[in-house]
């Protein structure tokens, strides 16, 4: 199996296709304890370094970690019809040491 190299453009990184919104909610305001953690919806197909490399090039901050989660999308019946929600992948960001990231204005 041949390992995916990453595509660079004019930009620098894979692009800001990669980080695709941040994922601001209680609970990932107050996760991370004493480090800098920010989480993202990214996109499937996005791998860690590319993340990393996505994060540090568009806030300009130095990423400590990257972990991923893939949430498989659950099928929801109403009286008649029968649907699906969409599955996506979050990526918890841990900042390094003295960084920190506004990702919404006035926070």
């Amino acid at each position: 199996m041949a390992k995916k190299k990453a595509v660079e453009s004019k930009a620098g990184v894979k692009d800001f296709g990669v980080l695709l919104s941040p994922v601001i909610t209680e609970k990932t305001a107050s996760s991370g304890g004493t480090k800098t953690r920010v989480v993202f919806k990214v996109a499937r197909t996005a791998t860690k370094p590319e993340i990393r490399a996505a994060v540090e090039k568009v806030f300009n901050v130095k990423v400590d970690s990257v972990n991923t989660v893939n949430y498989m999308g659950k099928a929801k019946k109403t009286t008649s019809v029968v649907g699906r929600r969409a599955a996506f992948k979050k990526a918890y960001v841990v900042l390094a040491e003295g960084q920190t990231l506004q990702v919404v204005e006035g926070l």
